[in-house]
């Protein structure tokens, strides 16, 4: 195996980057005082990784679920944004990109413009922010970008890390256990990003060594 001079790598946002369970649940809840229809927004932040649209329809008639969509999208910005944080080690993990002469992008399933604003709020700057794009879609964006590696914490981003011929890092930072996402087909599983940029300088150095 040979690895880039100069890598690309992708990272999900949500329970990767940042820890959107808090702002997540306060849209939720303003979701629920605006609609008068009850989402449970405890629960729904312990299973964060696929479309919108999929969380919605355990609550909302599956005839009002996009129209429900859009509403919480606009209603995102100013519940969520601010009340989210990066996790440990998101903007050093980017750093660590950037330090090895590659590009860091984000590949997410929120939409897209919301993507960027937790971007832009927290001052993470990556190279590229690509939204919409869930498991195996996800590949498409990891492939036009050339991404050699793509970190995430959801057997959804193994998938789309697999599909796209890309190093799977998986993060056990959001709702996936350890054991899942390696039988998932994980390359690599980290506790978080705190440990991704000792492993990329070994996987750059040696990559059959940090496969092992």
């Amino acid at each position: 195996m040979t690895s880039p001079a100069a890598p690309v790598v992708g990272f999900d946002l949500d329970m990767t980057l940042i820890d959107s369970r808090p702002g997540i649940r306060a849209c939720y809840q303003a979701l629920s005082e605006r609609t008068g229809t009850y989402v449970d927004a405890d629960l729904a932040v312990t299973r964060l990784g696929p479309p919108l649209v999929e969380e919605l329809a355990n609550w909302f008639p599956a005839g009002e679920v996009d129209e429900i969509a859009d509403l919480y999208r606009a209603m995102y910005p100013t519940h969520a944004v601010a009340a989210t944080p990066a996790l440990p080690g998101a903007r050093e993990a980017i750093a660590a990109v950037r330090e090895a002469g590659g590009r860091a992008i984000v590949v997410t399933a929120k939409y897209e413009p919301n993507a960027r604003l937790h971007v832009s709020h927290l001052g993470l700057e990556p190279d590229a922010v690509i939204g919409d794009l869930w498991a195996e879609r996800k590949a498409v964006a990891l492939r036009e970008h050339g991404a050699s590696v793509y970190v995430g914490d959801h057997l959804g981003d193994v998938r789309g890390a697999r599909t796209a011929g890309a190093l799977s890092v998986a993060v056990a930072t959001g709702p996936c256990a350890p054991e899942e996402l390696r039988a998932a087909g994980a390359d690599v599983v980290l506790a978080d990003l705190t440990e991704f940029p000792r492993w990329l300088s070994a996987y750059l150095d040696a990559p059959e060594a940090a496969l092992a």
